[in-house]
Order: C-alpha cells, then structure tokens, then sequence
C-alpha cells in the first residue's frame, strides 16, 4: 500500500522509475539478494540513500534473476561510477539453509516469504555476472556476506576453506562493517576525479593487487602480515592462528593494515574508522526513508522481515560482548555508536503517524538492548585495548555499565501520546543486570532498569540467553557463569512476585558448540528442568565466518592458544546434542537413559526422566521397570486414585 508516498520517493528500480526521477544517467546502480525495503534497518536501502544524499543518481536492482537471459543485469544500463553489489541483510547461505544443511521454506526477506529469488554466495553471483557483462566498470562489493568473507575463510555449506570473497567475486574494491563512513571517502575521491583503481587508502576497504605491484605504501599504518591462503589450505593451526590477528585488529581503535598473500595476489585490509559519532549515525537514520517496500510488491504478499520491524526503532549499533559464535562485532564493531534521544523520539513520531500504526512499537533495540550509550570512562585506555570482549571474562572496570539513560529513553518515548506501549524485542544481556556480576554498577540502577522493563516494556514473556551450563562451554564463548542466570532469575521472580507480574523467563540455549561433549548437554537438560523450564528457544551451533567458534570446529584449535580443542561435528553428534533439549518428549525418554548408562550418570536419569524409570538395585545389577510398565503403573494408580476421590 502506498499510503501518503509517490513512487518517485523510493529509488527506482526501473528504468521507467529512473524517467520519472526526471534522469537521463545513472550514477551507481546496487544489486541486492533482498527485496528492496526503503527503511533504516535494511542495509541496501541505506547504502543507496547514502549515495543519494551526496548528490548522486542512484538505482536498485532486487532479487536480480540468475536464471533467465540476465535481463535484470543490463536493464538500466552502465552506471558512470560503479556497480554495488550485496547478498542482503543476511549471509545467503545463512538465509538458505538451516543449521543441518537443509534448505529452508522461507526467506524472510523476500515477498510472501518465498524461496528461490536469492542464489547461495549471491554476491559472488550477481559480481561475476557484472564482471562479465561490464568488464571495464568496477564492481564494489558490501554487506554482511562480504564483511565476513573479506579473509580466508571456512565455509561450513561446502565444507571447504575458501579465499577472500574478492578472489571468486572478481570484484574491485570490499567495503566491511557498516558502510556510511568508507562510501563518504569513496565518493568523495571519485568526485574529484580519482580512478575507482587508485581508491587503495580508505579506511574499513580490501582490496586484491598483484604480487608484481608494490603494495601502496601508507605512512599512517603499520602493516601485519598472515599467513597466506595456500598455507592455510596445508595448515589448519596456522590458519587458526591468523585469527587473533584479524579478530584483534578488526575491534582495535587504532589498527594496523594486515596483508595476506593469495595466491599470485595480495589481499589488502585497510584498518576499521573509528566508531561513528552520535551526529554521523543520526544523519543515517535522518534520511528520508519510506519506511516501506517498494509499490512493485504490493500484490505479492508482505515481507516477513518488514512485518517484523515494521513498528520497531534501532538505538545503536554495535556489540562489546565479543561472543565466540557471534558475528555482530565483527561487522558492526565491538564499540556502540548510539544515536541521540533527539533522533530517535523523531523516528518514533514518524512511526506513530503512519496510518496503521495501533499504538505498539515492537521493539526499542540494538544488537543487544541495553547496551545504549555505554562506552569507555577514560577514552585513551580503549584507545590501546586489544581484548575482544568488555564483559568477557570480567566487566571492564574502564566500562560505563550506566542503565539510567536507557530508561529514561524507554520513559520518553512511552509519553509519545500515540504510543501505547513499546516492547523490548532485541536480546537483553541479563548478565550486566545482576550486580554480583556487574560489580562496578549501581544496584538500585540496575534493579530500576529490571523494572522498567518487566514492568511496561515485555508481554508474557522475557527473553534471555545464557546459552549454556557448562562453564568450560561458557569460558570458550565468552559468556559469564550459570550461576548469574541463577542470581537474573532470582531478582525476576522478586519483582514479578512485588508487582504480580505473572510474568515467565525464556532462556535460549545453544547445542553442538565446540567444547561441548553430551555430558555437558544432559546437565544442561537437569539443571534447567530443576528450575522449571521445558526449553522451546533452542538452536544448533551454525558455523558462519569471522568467529572463534567456527574457526575451532574447522580447524580443532583454538586461535588463541593454539592448543587442541573438540568440535561435535558429524550429523549424528549434533542430533544427538539437540535431543537433550527436548528430553520431555516420550519418544527421546528411551533414547536419554541408554546414553546416561553409558557414561555411567544414573543420578541424570533419575532427574531427567524420573516417571519413566524405576531403578532399583540387585547383587550390585540395575535393573529397570520398562517405560511402558511405568505407563501403566501410573496409569492404574490414577484410576486407583479417582476411585479413592469418589468414594
């Protein structure tokens, strides 16, 4: 529905989109593997407003058809400065495929849900179709598929090791991370006339250049060399150890340059900017965005990624937790850039006054919620820091843990007369509210925060995730003790018990990580069952590029250490992890206790299925009622029991 807006206002995507703009010429023109939506939180349509807002003619080819004559290739012609290309919001094989390698149903960002409209590994794809079709204009490659195949990289859907994405692309220039502030730099070189080949200086770039040229040399940066993508290929603890240099100089403020020989190229990666300003990501957000998908889709169904953050507003950016299967540092950074109050209560006004807005905004978030506004106290001791965590295996004792401005923010946007309630839809890190923890904190702030939230911000339910019970599991992903899930809830049930909430507390747990042996998954089921879950929020541990963790499962080392570390890795370890979650279902009660036996834990047979199993013991031999003898027996002692009751 097009409500209020013009075609004209979304970038077109036609070249009768491109004539009503009134433009004879295009200037870039982005290809995208999702549907096009003109809304902050969707990264094509930043990029491409960006590029618009410094003057340029701008133009976006989504889902482009891989499987025809390529017409949606060369439709709108040759751009003047160069072609941009992304695989989407998401990682494609991310979007494609479930973590057991099987294709999914849906793809959220695609009308109606419907698969098929996106190719796995899009950007190399759509990069070579262009290479091929416009050999002499460049080709600048971006987003999350790219960011995180910027180096050599395992890639779990094929199982292989593969080079920087630059190589099978034959792309010309890489953007990481988030991409306002190198297109600035970019355009701005372009405009006074630089050759796109000569952009080899820009901060938060990669770039391939031949082992015969001279890497351009840059006094303002050290440089680090890696081990080459053909010694990875022999090697996998070398390989491994590349990890902590990228992983180090990718959250650094001040980086040095690193260098990686592939091949008969050198893959350049220039150093990260600085964390954004508050002014340079509210001029991101300021942008005159729709907020909407494109007319195009109308009539095909609405987008499930839309519909979610449809009434949703983003309040920073990046993530200091560092944990070791998470990608968000490595492409948003491990410093939060927030935007200011001022911003974000503008974006809730436009929320508030689209016409099917009801009053419920669904969520005030970031990558983790309550990470808005925190950074260093004394700016100089981050300046030098290297560690990939803030909160791992300690808060920082440098880091401002300060909830105060978070819940004023929630009260302010909550006295927006449109606007009924407004929920907290993105993670909360739990661990930061629990004062034992979070020792350098206020406690009273932190109580308040709790409140606040459990109070007016959630319905029903309050989404957390520990991940594990394992402390061996949690030091590797860099979460804190089990025990401060504990110390979370206890303050939960007080404050649902002192408002008469009737709120519940939803963990999510991850199964399969490296470290984690089956032991550690039937604790995990134990403990939790004693304090009352029956798990629904559970996933398998997908190996994606850039993390600690997948670089332990290809590799078998850890990349710090360098010493031995296991992996569950066939299709039957992963299975069988995953059951453990789910040891309430009858047809996985049998399962549990044979593989309780065998590492002789009968005390985890009693607490997990303690219905199902009758231990008793003779001449030093267990033997067991079967689980159907247990059936009937409790069967007929209801009946027993009714009668009882009747009588």
């Amino acid at each position: 529905m097009m409500q209020n807006n013009q075609l004209s206002d979304w970038l077109p995507t036609t070249n009768k989109e491109v004539k009503i703009k009134g433009w004879d010429a295009l200037d870039v023109i982005l290809f995208s593997g999702d549907a096009y939506v003109d809304h902050p939180a969707f990264g094509p349509a930043v990029i491409g407003r960006i590029l618009e807002s410094y003057g340029l003619r701008v133009a976006i080819v989504p889902q482009p058809s891989v499987s025809d004559n390529l017409q949606d290739f060369v439709k709108l012609g040759t751009p003047k400065l160069f072609f941009g290309v992304t695989g989407g919001c998401m990682d494609p094989m991310v979007s494609n495929y479930t973590a057991s390698k099987k294709r999914r149903d849906k793809d959220a960002y695609t009308p109606n849900g419907d698969k098929g409209f996106r190719p796995d590994y899009a950007t190399t794809v759509y990069s070579n179709i262009l290479k091929e079709k416009f050999p002499d204009v460049p080709v600048l490659i971006g987003g999350i598929e790219a960011s995180l195949r910027r180096v050599t990289h395992y890639d779990y859907w094929s199982d292989a090791l593969k080079p920087t994405i630059l190589k099978d692309s034959k792309a010309d220039l890489l953007v990481y991370g988030m991409g306002e502030q190198p297109l600035r730099e970019i355009v701005s070189l372009l405009q006074k006339g630089v050759p796109f080949s000569n952009i080899t200086t820009v901060k938060q770039t990669a770039f391939l250049t031949h082992n015969e040229t001279e890497i351009p040399k840059n006094k303002n940066w050290d440089d680090v060399s890696i081990h080459s993508h053909e010694v990875c290929l022999k090697d996998k603890k070398l390989y491994a150890s590349n990890f902590k240099t990228i992983e180090q100089e990718s959250n650094k403020l001040h980086a040095q340059r690193i260098i990686q020989q592939v091949g008969d190229s050198f893959l350049v990666i220039n150093p990260p900017f600085e964390t954004m300003t508050e002014a340079e990501i509210d001029a991101s957000f300021d942008l005159p965005y729709t907020r909407l998908p494109h007319p195009k889709y109308d009539k095909r169904g609405p987008i499930p990624a839309f519909e979610m953050i449809k009434f949703s507003i983003n309040i920073h950016r990046g993530c200091f937790g560092g944990c070791s299967f998470c990608t968000i540092s490595a492409h948003q950074g491990k410093f939060i850039a927030s935007r200011s109050k001022e911003s974000i209560l503008k974006e809730v006004d436009k929320v508030a006054n689209m016409p099917d807005f009801k009053g419920y905004l669904s969520d005030i978030g970031g990558p983790s919620a309550n990470m808005y506004k925190m950074k260093g106290k004394i700016q100089s001791i981050c300046d030098k820091c290297v560690a990939p965590s803030c909160i791992s295996p300690v808060i920082c004792h440098n880091l401002d843990t300060s909830h105060k401005p978070l819940t004023e923010l929630y009260k302010a946007v909550d006295k927006h007369p449109k606007v009924k309630k407004s929920f907290i839809g993105s993670g909360i890190r739990h661990d930061m509210l629990v004062p034992e923890f979070n020792k350098m904190a206020d406690p009273k702030e932190l109580d308040a925060y709790t409140e606040e939230v459990m109070t007016n911000h959630i319905s029903g339910r309050l989404k957390v995730a520990p991940e594990h019970t394992s402390d061996n599991v949690l030091k590797l992903m860099r979460k804190p003790s089990f025990i401060y899930f504990h110390k979370f809830k206890e303050r939960f049930d007080k404050i649902n018990l002192k408002k008469r909430l009737n709120l519940q507390l939803i963990p999510y747990f991850i199964s399969s990580h490296p470290a984690c042996e089956l032991e550690d998954m039937a604790n995990l089921a134990a403990e939790t069952k004693d304090m009352g879950f029956q798990l629904e929020q559970v996933q398998g541990f997908t190996p994606t590029p850039m993390t600690v963790a997948t670089v332990i499962y290809y590799s078998g080392y850890h990349p710090y250490t360098l010493k031995p570390m296991h992996s569950p890795k066939t299709k039957q370890e992963r299975e069988d992890q995953h059951k453990f979650f789910f040891w309430y279902k009858k047809e996985n009660q049998q399962w549990i206790k044979n593989v309780l036996l065998k590492v002789k834990r009968t005390d985890l047979i009693e607490k997990l299925v303690p219905d199902s199993f009758n231990w008793k013991k003779n001449k030093g031999t267990e033997v067991k009622n079967t689980f159907d003898d247990a059936v009937n027996f409790k069967t007929t002692e209801k009946k027993k029991s009714f009668k009882r009751k009747k009588r």
